[in-house]
């Protein structure tokens, strides 16, 4: 009697749709074929609503198709997937190989290196005269010209000395010419003088003569020494490391300030034997100093042709002393390279010690350095790596081809042997002006 009503109900509220009797066989066989527990659960499914055939229509192509796919679109798939495998791996291989290369390159053989200092050569200046320091005319790391005054010794006693040597050569050139004037005479006179008395007075000129040459030669030397009382500068540079004050005693050849040539700074590189195949008198060079970002430009210079061995040092009884090395490790062994600073840019000091990485750039690479020559030069490398380097020819210099510059200071030449007619006379007492006549 209630199943009227809520197929009724279920009509108005259409919610559920009149049951299909071969949905329904096909239904109540499942259940029956099931566990009871499993045929209640599809009995309740079976209550569900059903959905409509258009519904249907939208989830039947929503779902991916069942059943086994075509068998050669499959095979090419597979074929596409395997193919971009291998091509991916061989890429990454490659790219692998040549990052190696390159990091290779970079820290073995190409020609740079953090191992650079700034250098400076520094004169130091020794006295020649001692005395007592009277005067300072200089101050810690001044900049002074080439033969300024650093400082001056007391010039007393050189001053007493120039003058009695002057005294003594006016007194010597005296009696040469007494002694000159009488030989003369006597080899004037008559048959009565006779030749040994001749020769005596010939003689007495003479000595007289080689007195004089002494006497002049003492007063070039006490001039000289008055001289080197004021202490100059033989370069163009810095006083450093000024420790001296005025009353102060300086005695002879010891070394009392120093005086950094501005002239003469360069830079040296120390590479590894490695890369010295690729640096090249004449070659470009950078070099950029810790906390500068500029690079200081030059070229090089020279390369060293020595460094220190250990195992060239005698031991006991005199035999060469041989350090153990490992076979699977060897270090390579350093080379400084002299570079000339060409072009220090604006604002970056030079200070000898200063930490620099220099890197040599090759004859071909422009001032600007394009990539093409980057590029061309990384390319080289690269086949350097795997030929092995090739050293150009006459790249350095052999021993004994070029010369060297020297460097000479002036030196005082003695002076040219006067005539002693040539010496003002003295005035005799009786001639002397009295000073405000």
């Amino acid at each position: 009697m209630q199943l009227p009503d809520s197929i009724s109900r279920d009509r108005t509220t259409s919610t559920v749709a009149e049951p299909c009797p071969e949905a329904a066989e096909r239904s109540d066989l499942h259940v029956a074929a099931l566990a009871p527990s499993e045929g209640a659960g599809t009995v309740l499914e079976g209550l569900r609503p059903i959905a409509e055939p258009n519904e249907r229509l939208r989830v039947d192509l929503k779902s991916p198709p069942k059943g086994p796919a075509p068998g050669r679109s499959g095979r090419t798939a597979r074929f596409a997937r395997e193919t971009l495998k291998t091509t991916a791996t061989l890429l990454i291989l490659a790219l692998a190989v040549l990052a190696a290369l390159v990091i290779w390159n970079a820290y073995v053989t190409a020609p740079w290196t953090r191992d650079g200092s700034v250098r400076v050569q520094v004169a130091s200046i020794a006295l020649e005269v001692s005395g007592q320091i009277t005067e300072v005319r200089v101050v810690d790391n001044q900049f002074v010209h080439r033969g300024d005054v650093l400082y001056v010794i007391d010039p007393f006693d050189f001053q007493v000395a120039r003058d009695t040597a002057k005294a003594q050569l006016h007194q010597k050139a005296a009696d040469l010419q007494v002694k000159s004037k009488e030989a003369e005479r006597r080899l004037h006179l008559t048959d009565l003088a006779t030749t040994a008395e001749q020769q005596q007075y010939a003689g007495s000129a003479t000595q007289a003569r080689a007195v004089f040459d002494v006497a002049q030669q003492q007063l070039a030397e006490a001039d000289m020494n008055l001289k080197r009382t004021q202490v100059r500068s033989p370069v163009n540079g810095y006083v450093t490391n000024l420790l001296m004050r005025v009353g102060d005693y300086a005695h002879v050849g010891t070394t009392n300030i120093s005086v950094i040539d501005a002239d003469s700074y360069w830079i040296d590189g120390y590479f590894e034997e490695t890369k010295m195949a690729h640096v090249c008198v004449g070659d470009r060079a950078e070099a950029v100093l810790m906390g500068y970002r500029d690079p200081i430009v030059g070229r090089v210079e020279s390369v060293t042709r020595g460094i220190s061995v250990s195992n060239a040092a005698p031991s006991t009884q005199g035999l060469p002393s041989v350090d153990p090395v490992y076979t699977w490790v060897l270090l390579a062994q350093r080379v400084p390279v002299r570079i000339q600073i060409t072009n220090v840019p604006a604002g970056v000091p030079l200070v000898s010690g200063m930490t620099a990485t220099v890197t040599i750039r090759n004859a071909e690479a422009q001032e600007s350095g394009g990539w093409r020559q980057r590029f061309a030069s990384v390319a080289n490398s690269l086949g350097d790596i795997v030929r092995g380097p090739r050293p150009s020819p006459g790249c350095i210099p052999r021993v004994g081809d070029e010369n060297g510059a020297t460097v000479t200071l002036p030196t005082p030449k003695p002076i040219t042997p006067l005539n002693p007619e040539e010496l003002p006379r003295p005035r005799p007492r009786h001639e002397r002006v009295t000073p405000g006549h």
